[in-house]
Parts: structure tokens; C-alpha cells; sequence
């Protein structure tokens, strides 16, 4: 007798799993770790950190400085181009378009699992005291106009892949109008505006600005971020 039952799921690989989250842990902080602060915000002894970290390192993954303290090494870059290679050609004439045009910075986003992730970022050339926005940045996909402009166009199957989110009542009006507008959520006293793109083979991604949070109308910007998340859209179909 058979069964089309399918079979149980395998355990995740340890230490694969502890590698990765070491690479996740690296990049959120930003600035090299000593490895007494990896193993602590790992949860993990020193000496099994180290194991991972030398691991990484005869890979290029990490690297070390004088004192000993980690960081992302230079392969890790090599690797992020590689990432939506078309999505990130398509888009990046687009977003210097925009970070020249209205002085912001402009990045592309991607969603990763429940969470919005910068893949690009452009600052403008003439501009003077621009927000920073850091390749690798990640917030939770219910925060912020990338992640509303992302929710906006989710379809039913990848909702249900989220079990725990849901969609904001803001993501319906993004849809109408082609973009998402926020502030002072994912940090305080900066504003975003985000418009979706999607194209058939490429993963969920929006095309977003940020900027300190003013009186500035929205609407122009959003206008403009749609037209060229249109045109990424064209150049990838």
C-alpha cells in the first residue's frame, strides 16, 4: 500500500544553521565583534564560536582585524551581486535616476522571509546631508513603505506562507495608488515612500526613498518612484 503522505521534514544541519546565523549576526551589528560578543549573542561557547568563525574565515566569509574582533569579508560582497542579479541591473539606473532627481537617497528591497531587505543603494551626488541607507539593512516586512509597498502585492499563496503577518490597512491603498508612504516608524523622524516592483521569475521587491521627515507632499515622490518601478518592471519582462 502506498501513500502520498510526504515525508517527514529533516532536521536542520547545526552546524550550517549556527554558521549562517553567525554571517546574520555580522552584518546587523555593522562594526567588527569581538568573539567573547559573537559567542554571547549566539548563545553559543567560545570555543564552538571560534570553530564557526575560523570556518568562515578559510572561506573569506569573515575576517579579522588586529584585536581580533570579526567582520563580513570581502567574498560576502562577491556573493550579494550575485543576488537578483537582473533585478539589482534593472533597477540601479532607475534609483540613481531618483536619488539625483529629488536629492534622497534611493535603494531597492527585497522580501526575505518576514523581513524587508536593501539589496542597493544609491545617494545623490549633489546632496548634502543625506540619510545613509546600508546594503544588508533589514526590518520586519509590517513596518515601514518598503514593506507596505511589498504587502500590496502579495498574492493569496504568498500570504499563506506567512502564517503570523498580515496584511496592513495601508497595503490596499498603496495597491490603488502605486505607492506607500511612512514615517517615524522603522526609525524615528525619518519618512519613506516605497513603490512595488514585480516581475514574473524575480522575488517580491519595492523601490523606495528616505528622508528626514518634513512637511514635504509625499505625493510627487511617490508619483515618480512609480514611474520608475514601471520601467524596472519593463526591463524585466
Amino acid at each position: 500500500m502506498t501513500t502520498d503522505a510526504p515525508p517527514p521534514a529533516a532536521p536542520p544541519l547545526q552546524t550550517l544553521s549556527r554558521g549562517i546565523r553567525m554571517l546574520e549576526l555580522l552584518a546587523d551589528a555593522g562594526e567588527p565583534m569581538p568573539i567573547p560578543a559573537i559567542a554571547a549573542g549566539l548563545g553559543l561557547h567560545r570555543s564552538i564560536t571560534y570553530r564557526i568563525l575560523r570556518t568562515l574565515e578559510e572561506h573569506g566569509l569573515v575576517v579579522r582585524d588586529a584585536a581580533g574582533a570579526a567582520q563580513l569579508g570581502p567574498r560576502m560582497a562577491t556573493l550579494a551581486r550575485s543576488v537578483s542579479r537582473d533585478l539589482q541591473s534593472a533597477a540601479l539606473p532607475q534609483l540613481t535616476a531618483v536619488a539625483n532627481e529629488l536629492g534622497m537617497t534611493a535603494f531597492l528591497v527585497v522580501l526575505d522571509r518576514h523581513d524587508v531587505v536593501t539589496l542597493v543603494t544609491v545617494e545623490p551626488t549633489h546632496a548634502h546631508g543625506t540619510v545613509a541607507q546600508r546594503p544588508g539593512t533589514r526590518h520586519p516586512l509590517a513596518t515601514g513603505a518598503p514593506g507596505i509597498a511589498i504587502q500590496s502585492v502579495l498574492t493569496e499563496a504568498q500570504w499563506r506562507a506567512l502564517p503570523d503577518e498580515h496584511p496592513r490597512d495601508e497595503a490596499a491603498e498603496a495597491l490603488a495608488r502605486g505607492y506607500a508612504t511612512s514615517h517615524d516608524e522603522v526609525i524615528p523622524g525619518l519618512a519613506a515612500v516605497a513603490s512595488p516592483v514585480s516581475a514574473p521569475g524575480q522575488p517580491v521587491a519595492a523601490i523606495a526613498v528616505v528622508y528626514v521627515a518634513s512637511d514635504r507632499d509625499p505625493a510627487p515622490i511617490g508619483v515618480r518612484l512609480r514611474q520608475a518601478a514601471v520601467e524596472i518592471t519593463a526591463d524585466l519582462r
